[in-house]
Parts: C-alpha cells; sequence; structure tokens
C-alpha cells in the first residue's frame, strides 16, 4: 500500500476498502485521526474566520492554547512559543538556549533524529539524514543513549551503563566547555528506556555547568507513554518541546514550553514565524488536549501498554526469535533476532513480520532494521491491543516455518 484512501480513529484505509490498524502514524494521532470533535472545533475557527493572525497580534485560540499548555505542563513551565512543525521547534529550543547562556555548542545523542533542519539535522546521530550535505552546524557532540541490553561496553548492568555515558558527558563539559544545552528524547524513539537515575545526573551536570536541558517530546507528549508527558518519569526540563499530536493530526503545529528566567523570544528576533499564531492550529491543539483529558486516554496508554507489554514478554519467553522488548505505555519496540538463534539481528526475519502483519491488517515501522515499533493512536481499545498481539504472533509463527 503506497497511498491511503482515509484515515480515521486509529486506522488507515486503503483504496480497495481495506483496513488497518496504524500503529505508526508519524506519531500525530493521539486523540485518532480526523478526530471529530478536533474537527468540529476546526471548523468552527474558520467559520468564525478565526485564521491567520499578523505576527504583531494575536488571538483567542492561540492564547486558550497556551493558557492549557501551562495548565497541563509541569507547574515551573510557565511561557510558550509556537511554531509551525518539529524541526522549527528544536531550533527555536536550542537557539533560545545558545541566547540565554552565551555559549553554542550542543550535546545530543547518537542514533536519534531531531529533525531535518540545518541544527536539528546537526543534533540527529543518524547519518541518513546528514548524507551528502557537507559540514554541518559546528559544537554539535554527541554521547550514547542509554541501552542497557546492546551497548558498546557489554555492560548489563544499568547503573554501569549510566555512569559511562555521564562519564563521557562530563569529560565534554570540562574538556570542550561553552555547552548550551543538552538535547535528547526522555525515552529513545526505538524504544529504550533510560533510568530516572540517568536523567536527574544528566539535569545535575546540566545545572552545574550552566547548560539547560531540552526533552525533545515530539513523539513521545499528550499521552503516549502513560503519563500527559514522557519528562513526568523523570525529571522537568529547562524546555520542553512538544509537536505532532499537538495539531491534532490535522494541522502543522510545534511549540515549546520554558521557564520565565529564560524568556529571551521578547527581547531578541529568535523565532517569529508567518504561522506562529494561527487560530487553526490554536484550535486543533486545544481541542486535541481536551479530547484526551475528557476521554482518559493517558490512562488509557497506561493499561493497554501494560496489557501489550505482558503479551510481548510471553512471546519473549516462547519465540527465540523475539529479543529485547522494551517501552511504556503505547510506545513499545520489540526487537527480532535471526531465527538461526545466533542472537543477531534479524533484518530479513523482521521484514517478513512486517508484511505479514500488514497482509492482516496491521500496519507499524520497523527502527534499527530491526525493531517492530509500536505506537498506535491512544484511542485503541483492548480488543484493538489484542489484535495486535495476534497478529504479530501469528505473523512470528508464518515466518518461522517458512524460513524452515
Amino acid at each position: 500500500m503506497q497511498a491511503i484512501a482515509k484515515s480515521d480513529g486509529a486506522y488507515i484505509y486503503d483504496f480497495e476498502g481495506n483496513k488497518y490498524l496504524d500503529c505508526h502514524g508519524n506519531g500525530v494521532h493521539a486523540a485518532g485521526f480526523n478526530n471529530d470533535y478536533v474537527c468540529e472545533k476546526v471548523v468552527e475557527a474558520l467559520r468564525d474566520k478565526n485564521t491567520f493572525t499578523s505576527r504583531r497580534y494575536t488571538n483567542t485560540n492561540i492564547v486558550a492554547l497556551a493558557e492549557k499548555l501551562i495548565e497541563v505542563t509541569p507547574k515551573e513551565l510557565d511561557r510558550v512559543s509556537f511554531c509551525p512543525g518539529g524541526s522549527e521547534a528544536i531550533e527555536l529550543a536550542v537557539s533560545l538556549a545558545k541566547s540565554y547562556t552565551r555559549k553554542w555548542k550542543t550535546i545530543s545523542f547518537w542514533d536519534s533524529y531531531h529533525g531535518n533542519g540545518f541544527q536539528s539535522a546537526s543534533l540527529g546521530g543518524e547519518r541518513l539524514f546528514k548524507q551528502g550535505l557537507g559540514p554541518m552546524v559546528p559544537g554539535a557532540l554527541h554521547v550514547e543513549f542509554p541501552n542497557y541490553q546492546n551497548n558498546a561496553w557489554g555492560f548489563t548492568d544499568p547503573k554501569r551503563v549510566d555512569d559511562e555515558i555521564l562519564r563521557q558527558m562530563e569529560i565534554l563539559f570540562e574538556k570542550e566547555g561553552d555547552i548550551a544545552c543538552v538535547v535528547g528524547e526522555p525515552i529513545s524513539a526505538t524504544p529504550n528506556m533510560p533510568t530516572q537515575y540517568f536523567w536527574q545526573k544528566v539535569k545535575e551536570l546540566c545545572d552545574r555547568h550552566g547548560a539547560l536541558l531540552i526533552f525533545d517530546e515530539i513523539i513521545e507528549g499528550f499521552g503516549r507513554t502513560g503519563k500527559m508527558f514522557a519528562s513526568e518519569h523523570y525529571v522537568t526540563p529547562d524546555v520542553l518541546v512538544l509537536g505532532k499530536s499537538l495539531g491534532g493530526g490535522l494541522m502543522p503545529f510545534a511549540g515549546i514550553v520554558t521557564k520565565e528566567k529564560f524568556n529571551v523570544l521578547e527581547t531578541q528576533s529568535i523565532g517569529h514565524y508567518t504561522h506562529e499564531k494561527n487560530g487553526l492550529c490554536g484550535a486543533a491543539g486545544l481541542a486535541t488536549i481536551e479530547y484526551i483529558e475528557q476521554h482518559q486516554l493517558v490512562e488509557n496508554s497506561r493499561k493497554l501498554g501494560e496489557f501489550l507489554m505482558n503479551g510481548f514478554k510471553q512471546m519473549q519467553q516462547t519465540y527465540p526469535m523475539v529479543g529485547m522488548v522494551d517501552g511504556i505505555g503505547l510506545h513499545i519496540g520489540v526487537e527480532i533476532l535471526s531465527k538461526s538463534g545466533s542472537g543477531v539481528r534479524g533484518i530479513d526475519e523482521a521484514e517478513r513480520i512486517m508484511y505479514r502483519c500488514m497482509e492482516r491488517g496491521l500496519a507499524f515501522k520497523l527502527i534499527e532494521k530491526s525493531v517492530v515499533t509500536l505506537r498506535p493512536s491512544l484511542v485503541i481499545t483492548q480488543q484493538d491491543a489484542q489484535f495486535i498481539l495476534d497478529t504479530i504472533q501469528e505473523a512470528i509463527e508464518h515466518v518461522m516455518a517458512e524460513m524452515e
């Protein structure tokens, strides 16, 4: 399937009338695709002609969304700025950090992705998104992200892994200097779940060296991890970056939430995007958060996430092809290993499983070519969650038999 006919709730549909439970959705579908409530609020804004607003002004929808974000984010965060998309939001956050600290270097993580602007791509740790672009933004430094199953040192003790990465980070702070910020997703896209200890120590490092901690929650925000924001599992950052679901899956929209003391945007020309105060985007964002709250979707994410994790851990005990199982809420990764039993990544096996699942109505993305990554809409039901488990289990058994 290369084109879809429509999307609705947790599902996408092809032109032959087949439907697929979409466990990818580019992270925009927290409240479901084309959510009726969100659509109504956007249409209402259109009828009211509350749409484009020039930069020097604002409008009621944008003000209401900003106030709502301050209400639902950690209480220390009380200043909001909007922009058209996630890459711009990362650029805005890093520019703010550089301007506030008067430093110019950054620390981020290998194998991360933060967008396709030059600064955001420089932060990212994937070669794929930099190939052929020549020199990137200077001062973009990288360290490993915590991976307790597969790391360069062969450590299995989480604290040893954390301490090694923290040691690398400390060296960069001391030897490089001029570090404005550390940028990372609280939980990686794979996903890998760091310990609380890790992020607490990173925040301490930032505070000690006068750098800001920026959390990229463009994917993980708005209930994905069983809390409204993934940072609630760890520490409150200095800057929280939001996007994707902020536009309700209808409008491209993103933004940052930060602390008053870091607010340099009023005095310096940072940001200033043409559609930063688009009333349609404000309506979509506010309606999305309201829907998530009214329908207890954060709790649904937590509950069904536990159900799915238990199911995949049972598969891990049953099928040698199932390797690492990690994640939280509706943000889950299942590693596929080679059928040979050698413990190596099962790249061919994972691809076969993915296409078998597609044939049976389940769509998802592979990360690192062998990790089944599941991020369904938060509106899924218990029946949908069981369908995910049953379909992947059948696909594993099918591929095992096929490769005999």
